[in-house]
C-alpha cells in the first residue's frame, strides 16, 4: 500500500465563520428567551394587581353581587351578600341562583334569567333574598355575561338593600315629626312666657276700668233704691206735701243729675275694658291659621304697647309709620316676634340713663319693612353672626332661654319674611323684619 492511500479521510471544513454566526443565534434565541420571560412575569404581576383589585373593589361594596352560570349556579358572591345572608361562601357555590330567594318569586327569577339569555333587558325589581332572620328585600338588576362570540355564559346581579333604608327613612320620618312638634311647643312656650311676662301690666290695665265700672254701678244701686223708695210712696197714696218732703230727703233732684254721669261712666269703663280685652285677644291668638293681610303698623304698635306696659317701665315709645302699611303674613306669628323684639330691646337697655324705643313701619317696593330700634349699647359684631341662633344669649344665667330670637327668626321665615340686626349710627341696636306687601 501506498504512503497516499494510507491517510485518514476527513470531512468538509467549517470555517470560523460559520461557528461564529451559530453562536450569534443560540445568543439571539436565548435573549429573546429572557425577554419572554420577563414579559410574561410582568403580564403575571400585572394580572395579580388587577385580581387583587378586583377583589379588594367586590370585598368594599355594599351592594350584593350575584355572578352566575348559563344554567344559572352561582359562581361567585361578594362580602356583602355572605354578610347579609349569613351564609359561608362554600355553601353558596354551585347551587342555583333562584334558591337563594324567596320561593314565591323564584319563577319570576327564572323568567328574568330566560330574557337575558335571549339578549332582551330586565328592569330593576324589588326581590326577596332569603337570609337567617327570614327575608329582606333588594332592589335587584341584572345584566347577561356573553363571549367573544356572543353566547351567553351567566349573567350578573347587583342588589342594594333597602329594608335598613326605610327603616331609617322611618326613623328619619319619626325624628322629624317630633323635632317639629318639639319646634311647635317652643313656639307656644316662648308666647306663653311672653303673655306671662304682660300680666302685671294688663291687671293694672284692667283695674282701672272696671273700678269706675264697679263704683258707678254702686252709685246707680243707691240711686235706684231712693227711686223705688219714692214710688212706693207714689202708689201707697201719699199727699203731695208728703211727697214733695221726701224729694227733698232722698235729693232726688241731684240723683236725676248724676244718673246719666253714672250711666256715661260705666259705659265708659265697660268700653275701655272691651278694648283691652279685644288687643288681649288679638294677641294672644296662635297665628296658626291661614296667612292673611293686616296692618303690620297697629299689629307691631299694640304688641309694643302691651310689652312696655307689661313691664312697668318709663320708655318712651315713638311710632313712625304711613298711614296704612299692609303686609301678608300670620299676625298672631308677627305679633309675638315684635313682642320678643321689644322685650329683647328692653333686657338691653337695663341700666341706660335715658332709654327709648322706635318703631319705623314703611313699604320698600314690594316689601313691608318694620325696624326695632333702641338706645342701649349695640350688638358686637361677633354676637350679630349668632345672634339668632337656639340657645344663644348674652343675660346670665337664669334670664333667658336663648330662644326668643331663634324663634322669631324662625317664625318670620316661614311667613316669607326676613330678620336681620344691625346698629344705628346715632347708638343702640335696630332689628330689621321685612314681609311680602299686602292687597289693599
Amino acid at each position: 500500500m501506498t504512503r497516499e492511500s494510507a491517510q485518514p479521510i476527513r470531512g468538509p471544513q467549517v470555517s470560523e465563520d460559520t461557528w461564529v454566526e451559530v453562536l450569534r443565534s443560540v445568543d439571539q434565541t436565548y435573549q429573546e428567551l429572557v425577554e419572554h420571560q420577563v414579559e410574561l412575569e410582568e403580564r403575571n404581576a400585572e394580572l395579580e394587581g388587577i385580581r387583587a383589585f378586583m377583589a379588594s373593589v367586590l370585598g368594599a361594596m355594599t351592594d350584593v353581587l350575584l355572578v352566575c352560570g348559563p344554567e344559572g349556579q352561582i359562581l361567585e358572591v361578594n362580602r356583602a351578600f355572605l354578610q347579609l345572608s349569613g351564609q359561608p361562601r362554600e355553601a353558596v357555590r354551585g347551587i342555583q341562583l333562584v334558591e337563594l330567594f324567596d320561593p314565591s318569586e323564584r319563577d319570576a327569577l327564572r323568567r328574568d334569567l330566560h330574557v337575558l339569555r335571549g339578549g332582551g333587558v330586565v328592569a330593576t325589581v324589588e326581590r326577596q333574598l332569603c337570609v337567617a332572620a327570614g327575608t329582606t328585600p333588594l332592589d335587584l338588576s341584572a345584566t347577561a355575561r356573553r363571549d367573544k362570540r356572543g353566547r351567553f355564559i351567566g349573567a350578573v346581579l347587583i342588589g342594594r338593600p333597602v329594608g335598613e333604608l326605610r327603616r331609617a327613612y322611618k326613623e328619619m320620618e319619626a325624628s322629624h315629626r317630633a323635632l317639629k312638634e318639639a319646634q311647635t311647643q317652643l313656639v307656644r312656650s316662648e308666647k306663653l312666657a311672653s303673655l306671662g311676662r304682660l300680666l302685671a301690666g294688663v291687671a293694672h290695665e284692667l283695674n282701672n276700668p272696671i273700678s269706675f265700672v264697679y263704683g258707678n254701678a254702686h252709685a246707680l244701686e243707691r240711686y235706684t233704691a231712693k227711686f223705688e223708695t219714692y214710688f212706693e210712696r207714689v202708689e201707697a197714696g201719699a199727699s203731695r206735701d208728703d211727697l214733695m218732703a221726701l224729694r227733698q230727703e232722698l235729693k232726688l233732684d241731684r240723683a236725676v243729675r248724676q244718673l246719666r254721669s253714672a250711666v256715661s261712666g260705666a259705659l265708659e269703663g265697660a268700653e275701655r275694658v272691651r278694648d283691652i280685652v279685644e288687643s288681649l285677644r288679638r294677641l294672644s291668638a296662635e297665628g296658626t291659621g291661614q296667612i292673611e293681610t293686616f296692618d303690620l303698623a297697629e299689629t307691631s304698635k299694640i304688641a309694643a304697647q302691651w310689652v312696655i306696659k307689661g313691664r312697668s317701665a318709663d320708655v318712651p315709645l315713638t311710632v313712625q309709620a304711613e298711614d296704612a302699611v299692609l303686609a301678608r303674613g300670620r299676625p298672631g306669628h308677627i305679633q309675638q316676634v315684635v313682642m320678643n323684639l321689644i322685650q329683647n330691646a328692653l333686657d338691653a337697655m337695663e341700666g341706660v340713663a335715658q332709654p327709648c324705643i322706635a318703631l319705623s313701619v314703611r313699604g320698600e317696593g314690594e316689601r313691608a319693612v318694620l325696624e326695632v330700634g333702641d338706645c342701649g349699647p349695640g350688638v358686637p359684631e361677633d354676637v350679630s353672626l349668632r345672634i339668632f341662633d337656639p340657645f344663644f344669649t348674652t343675660k346670665p344665667v337664669g334670664k333667658g332661654t336663648g330662644l326668643g330670637l331663634s324663634i322669631s327668626y324662625k317664625i318670620v321665615e316661614e311667613n316669607d319674611g326676613t330678620l336681620s340686626v344691625a346698629n344705628r349710627p346715632e347708638g343702640g341696636a335696630v332689628f330689621r323684619l321685612t314681609l311680602p306687601l299686602g292687597d289693599a
